[in-house]
């Protein structure tokens, strides 16, 4: 793909305890973007590796003014490595990718394609991906499930590192905990068009997987977390009200049945479960109607102070 344009490409690698992949790697995303005469620089940010990831990149570098190494003190997760990038990264297009050599970059072209039509991120999809159908596939497909679901985003692969992303999105973009994962979720909120492509997965060859079954469970309160940020996060009383209003409402129904029976049918409330699991409904109802009060009140206090807009323009047509 010969693709003679003016856009500046930031390519963001993570990289944890990868020495073995190193080289051949940058010699690779070298080869496929030269090909595509693009002004362009890599940014590999060493997330407190243990091995001679640092040295080896630190080597690279000095023999390639068009890398940049970051080296974190210590180990801060994957999210915070790409959330590094980001901030350091110059280009008009970022596109991140693993370090492990599974992401093929002669599939960058095809990233580029898409962004050239118009589109404001575009995801990768390991549409035959070379990993253990059980443990990590299965678990993969149904988590993409869920998320999409979710969401309301659909994509058929969340977890590929592969995507590409105008400068823009990724501005406003804020990445903690397992976030990297949902950044077309969260990046949806701001009204973007997103694309997937169809990408290669290749088996790794070296070194060690670093990913478990640990971090199923991290992901899980994220796609929480996420949910009601794009939901409720500016109106978090409709979240916790909801819940409030359903407590409340079947605790008072059930405190004004058995009233019913107390005064009319002359049945004794004592030892009677029913009464204080109404009793624990209402008080459980005011609880989240006060949790969405206050939430409320922290969430005006955030945008004021901050002067944190509830919208991103895009932009903005105006007579002079």
């Amino acid at each position: 793909m010969k693709n003679k344009t003016s856009v500046y490409l930031s390519i963001v690698l993570p990289v944890f305890n990868e020495e073995q992949n190193l080289e051949q790697v940058d010699r690779e995303i070298h080869e496929a973007v030269s090909a595509l005469e693009l002004d362009y620089e890599v940014i590999y940010v060493d997330d407190g590796s243990t091995d001679s990831s640092y040295e080896r990149l630190a080597a690279l570098q000095a023999d390639n003014d068009r890398l940049v190494v970051v080296r974190f003190r210590r180990n801060f997760g994957q999210t915070a490595a790409m959330a590094a990038g980001f901030d350091i990264a110059r280009g008009d297009v970022i596109v991140t990718m693993d370090a492990d050599g599974q992401n093929d970059p002669r599939d960058i072209g095809e990233l580029l394609k898409k962004i050239n039509e118009g589109y404001d991120l575009v995801c990768g999809w390991r549409y035959q991906r070379k990993d253990r159908f059980l443990g990590r596939r299965l678990p993969s497909i149904i988590a993409n499930r869920i998320i999409s679901f979710t969401t309301d985003v659909k994509l058929h692969d969340y977890g590929c590192t592969l995507k590409a992303f105008r400068k823009e999105v990724v501005r406003h973009v804020a990445l903690y905990g397992e976030m990297h994962r949902f950044i077309p979720a969260i990046a949806s909120w701001m009204g973007v068009r997103i694309a997937e492509v169809k990408v290669h997965h290749r088996p790794r060859t070296l070194g060690v997987s670093k990913y478990g079954i640990s971090r199923t469970f991290r992901v899980i309160l994220d796609l929480i977390t996420v949910k009601y940020l794009l939901s409720y996060s500016s109106r978090p009383l409709q979240f916790f009200g909801f819940f409030g209003l359903i407590s409340g409402g079947f605790g008072s129904i059930m405190l004004l049945y058995l009233i019913i029976q107390r005064f009319f049918l002359d049945v004794p409330l004592a030892n009677r479960p029913a009464l204080l699991l109404a009793v624990l409904l209402i008080f459980a109802g005011l609880q989240f109607i006060t949790m969405g009060l206050l939430a409320e009140m922290q969430t005006r206090t955030y945008h004021e102070t901050q002067d944190k807009r509830v919208y991103v323009i895009k932009d903005i047509l105006r007579s002079e």
